[in-house]
């Protein structure tokens, strides 16, 4: 079901399949920010990722245990029960329960709520530990927009602007899993990375030490979207590979993708919050549309 929420400046449309956005506007301009999901290139929109965010092989182990989970979680393709439709915001949450226990081994709630603030748009993750043990997980957002914005200008004319004592370092790797090293992303004078298709040839590019706002812009548009997200270390950068696709992922996460050829182990998978049993953790990420 697709819930619709706004406020004097956007409008947006929120699926409950994930708590999933699926449509992003201003009221004032009429332009749609977010990707519509052509399943020629990408049939998403702006997932929602817990309690992961990439398996090598759709595998994990815990405790000495196999465990077998999509990519990037498994509550992302779950219809996710409704537990409050205002005006301007939507709130889904989930309890776990045996099909959960199955593929994560842990007592626990998960909510998204989307809200519209201003011409901001907030996404806020929850996650309380109701069992006896150390509970590991990780929150990602995914979040697709369309370039160019507004139909002005090329996929090259636009850039992600960082900020100005942001030193990107890209996690190195092989078919979008980890390896060890880093390399600085090549900023220009001002700060700017400017789009091209095949950045995109090995998969996603993740990075650290990129600040914690990145804004999609370009000199001959009038429209631009900030992603800002500041409890999350990681952000990356995704279309698919291989296509001139016209939209870019801006992807703020908790954590990081799997080791190439490692099935990770859960309790020491890296950069994953532990949260002790009876505890909450609430983040959030604000995607702004100009």
């Amino acid at each position: 079901m697709i819930y619709t929420i706004e406020n004097e400046r956007l409008i947006a449309k929120v699926c409950d399949v994930g708590g999933e956005l699926v449509s992003l506007r201003r009221k004032d301009n009429g332009v749609e920010y977010l990707w519509q999901g052509d399943a020629t290139y990408w049939a998403g929109h702006a997932a929602n990722l817990f309690p992961i965010c990439g398996l090598w092989e759709g595998k994990y182990t815990y405790r000495g245990k196999t465990y077998e989970m999509l990519l990037h979680g498994f509550t992302r393709k779950m219809p996710l029960p409704l537990i409050e439709h205002k005006a301007d915001s939507v709130t889904f949450a989930i309890r776990a329960n045996e099909e959960t226990m199955a593929i994560y081994p842990f007592d626990f709630t998960y909510t998204v709520t989307i809200a519209v603030v201003g011409e901001t748009l907030r996404t806020t993750y929850g996650a309380e530990n109701h069992g006896s043990e150390v509970m590991p997980f990780a929150f990602g957002g995914h979040p697709g927009f369309f370039v160019p914005l507004g139909g002005e200008g090329r996929f090259e004319d636009w850039y992600i602007q960082f900020e100005k004592d942001a030193r990107p370092r890209v996690l190195d790797m092989v078919e979008c899993y980890m390896t060890d090293s880093t390399t600085p992303l090549p900023l220009d004078a001002r700060q700017r990375y400017y789009l091209h298709h095949d950045m995109f040839d090995n998969d996603a590019i993740f990075m650290c030490d990129a600040g914690h706002e990145l804004t999609l812009a370009s000199e001959k548009g009038a429209c631009s979207a900030t992603v800002t997200f500041p409890e999350m270390p990681y952000v990356g950068l995704w279309h698919i590979p291989g296509k001139e696709a016209p939209y870019v992922c801006i992807e703020p996460w908790m954590s990081v993708p799997a080791y190439h050829g490692r099935i990770d182990d859960l309790e020491t998978k890296r950069d994953m919050v532990r949260l002790a049993p009876g505890e909450k953790r609430v983040v959030s990420f604000d995607v702004t549309v100009r």
